[in-house]
């Protein structure tokens, strides 16, 4: 039987059963997206036949006992990801649709593992945001309450896998942008360390990484086993651990030191909800048998945050083809042209700084601490518009520090810049009813330490039960 809460391995384990075939898999998500998801604006495209013909293809391979790992899976791909042969936009005005003649490497593994993609989820106009709101394809809304933000820039990911209409699903992160939408929609949000998964291009630094939005620890390991294969044409190398990700999982966990950060890396306020979930992740972690204790650890200068925040992603938003700049919303063109008031030596200063200082941030992880929980934002969920329009009107006072922007990513930004791997977990629910995750961040390349514990908690708040009301059709 199939129903809106499948897990990628539950629903894997069935296509292999043939419980049910990968046609009929399709068909349901199919199904559910046309009849659900015209008030919450998660997919905004979708092909049917395409759908269905790499369902047919996929039942082919299962039947001839050539299955892959996840063969007959759908998946929704991230519209800010070309995807070989489907229209790209980048979410904006300012590039004219086309088909897409290449397809990210993220794109390529998860086809290679058997995925059946299916259809864009939505995003900010050139990831730009922490809501997924643009122009060209609307606002992406929280299954849980459509009245707020499902979040950004993978929000239309999050609203999928939340409203039971894939899942799991694609989804990359710049500064909190996988974490923040699982937060909102009590899911499961991986950023990887720096370079774990090699991308075709290291944007902002390379701050920028893919990853999914999961209802379980056990899919994202095995999408991040996935995901991290070698890449020989990659500029940099990762370490290779010396298990799979998914194999670490049960492994045992050793009592860890467990630093606990509930005030903001910048000069933001956070709502007591957001750390009341810190403070319950913490609870549970130290009730089984973990050491926790308040922490300060060093963080970026505020001069170096306000730089990353402004003329980092400025240049980013710059560098960012567009056919007619000229159609880009209001705050993209504030954004680039922030790119254009500066010259190149303060962009090296910025990015020569950042690694200076990103030096002695590490350095605390395995010294001072091994793991890090912080409440995942400084912000609860915005209704929807709120962040958007915030933006638009204050765009020009600087982005990062003077709008909600900076507020939903204060937390999360930290490990971007840094490199550092963080998970948010849906730990807690706000006094609206809606789902606040917390961070655990770990030490370099320590993902699998972040599983481990992770999937320890996962036993304790049993998330993977959660379901959005407007699911349960």
């Amino acid at each position: 039987m199939l129903k809106p809460s499948l897990t990628a391995h539950e629903l894997r384990d069935k296509l292999r059963s043939r419980d049910v075939s990968a046609i009929e898999a399709a068909e349901y998500y199919l199904k559910r997206i046309h009849e659900i998801d015209g008030d919450i604006n998660s997919i905004i495209w979708l092909d049917d036949e395409d759908v269905m013909n790499r369902a047919h293809e996929a039942d082919r391979r299962i039947t001839s006992g050539k299955a892959r790992q996840f063969e007959g899976v759908p998946i929704p791909i991230k519209c800010l990801s070309p995807v070989q042969g489907q229209p790209f936009s980048n979410a904006s005005y300012g590039v004219r649709e086309r088909l897409s003649d290449f397809s990210v490497p993220a794109v390529e593994r998860l086809e290679q593992a058997g995925f059946v993609l299916m259809g864009h989820s939505n995003a900010p106009e050139l990831g730009l945001l922490s809501v997924s709101e643009n122009v060209r394809f609307g606002k992406t809304r929280n299954p849980w309450n459509i009245d707020y933000t499902s979040g950004g820039s993978s929000g239309g990911a999050s609203s999928a896998v939340a409203g039971g209409l894939a899942p799991l699903a694609h989804a990359s992160d710049g500064a909190g942008s996988t974490r923040i939408p699982a937060s909102l929609t009590g899911l499961i949000g991986l950023k990887p360390t720096r370079s774990r998964i090699t991308p075709i291009i290291r944007s902002m630094e390379d701050a920028v990484t893919d990853g999914v939005i999961t209802r379980t620890v056990e899919d994202t390991a095995a999408l991040l086993d996935i995901l991290s294969v070698p890449d020989p044409l990659a500029c940099y190398a990762p370490p290779i651990p010396n298990e799979t990700y998914l194999d670490t999982l049960y492994r045992p966990v050793r009592r860890l030191r467990i630093g606990l950060m509930t005030e903001a890396p910048i000069d933001v306020y956070v709502d007591p909800q957001n750390v009341d979930a810190a403070k319950r992740l913490a609870t549970e972690l130290e009730g089984t048998g973990h050491t926790v204790f308040p922490v300060e650890p060093e963080v970026f200068s505020p001069e170096l945050v306000d730089g990353f925040g402004d003329l980092l992603l400025g240049a980013a938003s710059w560098a960012t083809p567009l056919d007619e700049p000229e159609k880009a919303d209001s705050y993209v063109k504030t954004w680039r042209s922030r790119a254009e008031s500066a010259h190149a030596g303060q962009y090296v200063d910025l990015a020569f700084r950042m690694q200076f200082e990103s030096r002695r941030i590490v350095a605390q992880w395995g010294r001072d601490f091994d793991l890090l929980v912080t409440p995942t934002m400084a912000s609860l969920a915005s209704r929807v518009g709120e962040v958007y329009d915030d933006v638009r009107d204050k765009a020009h006072l600087g982005v990062w520090k003077n709008t909600l922007l900076g507020r939903d990513c204060a937390f999360t930004s930290l490990c971007n810049m840094s490199g550092l791997p963080a998970i948010s977990l849906p730990v807690h629910f706000d006094s609206n009813g809606l789902p606040v995750g917390a961070q655990l961040v770990g030490g370099l390349f320590r993902e699998d330490l972040i599983l481990k514990v992770a999937a320890e908690m996962e036993s304790v708040f049993e998330w993977h039960k959660f379901l959005a009301e407007p699911a349960r059709v």
